[in-house]
């Protein structure tokens, strides 16, 4: 099943309102922004809350499909304005340009919105998932070797998964370029767009997340790397939210309910993981028009480890690879006060956490 491309950049306030509409009454309610201009710090009515139609960014599909966010905002009088973008980068601009408050988004481009900012404009408030991201080949492709000379997809050049593979083929010894050269020719694009060029020949692969991986499988690829096997225990950060710092210093009633939202949403899928397939089948239709079929989300799922851990040693180490492949400064890393630095703001999810009873994360 290929999902459809428009959502490549940003589906916006329509797509929110499809997806909340999917279950009726029970789901969030979206109402308009009113402009990309700084919020007031005594007034705001919505929270303006990114994440991408991946089975990575479940925890926010669910969390608005099955009203979480909506029961969670309830006594502060806020609604959850959901936009939707195809990879971190895109989100990060909407965070500049101060039109989106939080946003579900890879570590990756978390720390380059960090790095560029000088440490300013963005924190780390949870983590959302881990793991759940592999390369995908042909049949005929049994190694590296095996892939000199042939182009491969990654969602977007420098997000999580971009920086992922560039690493792991400087490992190998092969260096790539953001334009798509070397031996080895990285190609970024629309997951949708991806699959669809793997179908027509276009490209020989790709490394992406779930349910991508598994939609590539069922257009008779296979697993090459499994991303999992190159971390300790097989734990690495895929999912993060973030928010503006500004939003985070002058809204934090609005960031703890958020939180409040995302482990009710987090809680569903341990209780019930057949009702939380439902309810991100459900949104993730109403955002792109199609959905993934049951056996295909199955094994989807069960790549991915939803929690709120934002797993920080290993987003450590993935900036690390960034600037290994050149696409992170590790002088502005340093810089910025160096990693983790002031990243991390934990103390909303550290207090939401407490409430419910649950342990704290490892700093």
């Amino acid at each position: 099943m290929i999902y459809k491309t428009g959502i490549r950049t940003i589906v916006v306030l329509l797509a929110g309102a499809l997806a909340l509409s999917a279950c009726g009454g029970s789901s969030d309610e979206a109402s308009s922004t009113t402009g990309s201009g700084e919020q007031a710090a005594a007034e705001i009515s919505t929270l303006r809350l990114g994440y991408f139609p991946n089975l990575t960014h479940a925890p926010a599909l669910i969390g608005v499909q099955q009203g979480h966010f909506k029961s969670a905002f309830k006594e502060l009088g806020i609604t959850v304005t959901p936009t939707v973008f195809n990879a971190g980068p895109d989100a990060v601009t909407a965070l500049f340009a101060d039109s989106l408050d939080c946003s579900y988004i890879g570590p990756n481009p978390a720390v380059n919105a960090y790095v560029k900012s000088g440490g300013d404009a963005i924190r780390v408030v949870s983590g959302a998932a881990s793991a759940g991201a592999s390369l995908v080949v042909r049949p005929e492709i049994n190694s590296v070797a095996d892939m000199v000379g042939k182009s491969f997809a990654t969602p977007q050049l420098g997000n999580t998964q971009d920086v992922a593979f560039r690493y792991w083929l400087k490992e190998q010894g092969f260096e790539t370029t953001a334009e798509g050269g070397g031996e080895i020719s990285i190609q970024p694009q629309a997951n949708a767009e991806g699959l669809a060029a793997y179908g027509s020949g276009a490209i020989d692969g790709a490394w992406v997340p779930e349910p991508w991986v598994s939609e590539y499988l069922a257009q008779g690829a296979k697993v090459l790397v499994d991303e999992a096997t190159l971390w300790p225990n097989g734990d690495f950060v895929t999912t993060l939210i973030i928010c503006r710092t500004a939003f985070l210093e002058q809204h934090p009633e609005a960031v703890a309910a958020l939180l409040k939202g995302h482990l009710a949403s987090l809680d569903s899928i341990e209780s019930d993981p057949t009702a939380a397939k439902e309810s991100f089948t459900l949104n993730l239709s109403a955002l792109t028009g199609n959905s993934p079929k049951p056996e295909i989300l199955d094994r989807a799922w069960d790549q991915v480890r939803f929690t709120y851990d934002p797993l920080i040693a290993t987003l450590v180490k993935s900036a690390g690879d960034a600037a290994a492949v050149g696409l992170l400064d590790q002088a502005e890393v340093d810089g910025s006060g160096g990693l983790p630095g002031t990243l991390f703001d934990l103390a909303s999810l550290d207090a939401v956490l407490a409430e419910a009873g649950k342990p704290a994360v490892v700093k």
